[in-house]
């Protein structure tokens, strides 16, 4: 029984010894498009989406704009300000949607690089 823990705690130390010396190997995990079934139709669906938030932010621009010209042709500076405002999210919107692949690309080399 002692001979059995000597060497599983021998080992033990070998392994420690090593692991400060930095002989273990790095892990070297990269994305694949095989890994998993329906990466190609979640692509499709990603792309979907994002086709249709942009849609959407146009839409939303078209409208806040024709709400900030009726507040500012009706002498309504509520109205005006709240279509400005629209105007303003439409654009934020418009540009986080269609820089979102650059930016997860941007952040993943980013994460890559640490």
């Amino acid at each position: 029984m002692i001979s059995v823990l000597s060497s599983v705690t021998t080992g033990l130390t070998g392994v420690v010894g090593r692991a400060t010396s930095g002989v273990l190997a790095d892990v070297n995990i990269n994305p694949n498009d095989n890994g998993l079934p329906g990466i190609a139709a979640l692509r499709t669906i990603v792309g979907a989406v994002m086709t249709v938030g942009l849609i959407l932010s146009v839409l939303a621009l078209i409208v806040a704009a024709v709400v900030w010209a009726f507040g500012s042709h009706s002498a309504n500076p509520h109205l005006a300000t709240r279509g400005k405002t629209g105007v303003m999210i439409a654009c934020g919107a418009a540009v986080i949607t269609g820089a979102a692949v650059a930016f997860v690309n941007f952040f993943w080399h980013v994460g890559q690089g640490i």
